[in-house]
């Protein structure tokens, strides 16, 4: 048995290459199996980039509210208590509302030493949701 006391490691800032605006990033962990995961805190407007997971992901809302889009799909608004299953190497994005903060937990598996794949920002016009004419 392991734990990870609360507070017990810093935060830190997600890095510009995997997210746009304010992010930070607490509790990081790592289980048997290839299990990674950690509490993400989105300001308003701040998201990842489009990604993928190798095994998937799974998002727990615990705070505020936020937005999630697969490529080609809808925006969808998440919320406290929503659970979001994003299947294997489904291009995704996921961040805050424009006017809230957001705060998950991210869970994915590893994949021959990888949980995620990191592509390109997330363009302001496609996290408005605004229709290319």
């Amino acid at each position: 048995m392991k734990i990870t006391r609360s507070g017990g490691e810093a935060s830190s800032r997600g890095p510009a290459d995997y997210f746009t605006g304010h992010v930070r990033l607490d509790m990081p962990f790592e289980g048997s199996g290839g299990l990674a995961g950690a509490t993400v805190t989105f300001e308003p407007g701040a998201r990842t980039h489009w990604h993928t997971h190798p095994l998937g992901q799974t998002l727990l809302v615990t705070f505020g509210r936020g937005r999630v889009q697969r490529a080609g799909g809808a925006i969808e608004e998440i919320a406290p208590g929503d659970i979001v299953y994003v299947a294997p190497d489904e291009r995704h994005w996921h961040g805050a509302a424009p006017d809230s903060a957001m705060t998950h937990i991210a869970i994915a598996e590893k994949k021959q030493g990888s949980a995620v794949t990191w592509l390109e920002p997330v363009s302001d016009a496609d996290y408005r949701g605004e229709v290319a004419a």
